[in-house]
């Protein structure tokens, strides 16, 4: 995904913000086989998803952070 503000494709907290609140389809599988890879992006995305939690009309966020509780209790 090109990141409109960023001018890198590293998945900082920046780029993983933009990935989840203007990202397809596929840059979330992108995004998942990512955290598959490496589980510290598991932290970041959690990190940028709960100060959304409180707002329930963003259900990207929270679709997220159901995502990171799923995968942490797997490992």
């Amino acid at each position: 995904m090109l990141h409109r503000h960023l001018n890198h494709q590293r998945l900082t907290l920046a780029a993983i913000d933009d990935m989840i609140s203007r990202g397809r389809w596929q840059d979330w599988a992108d995004l998942r086989r990512a955290a598959l890879r490496d589980h510290s992006l598991l932290d970041k995305v959690e990190r940028i998803c709960r100060p959304y939690l409180s707002n329930p009309y963003a259900q990207r966020y929270h679709f997220w952070m159901h995502y990171v509780e799923e995968h942490r209790s797997a490992s």
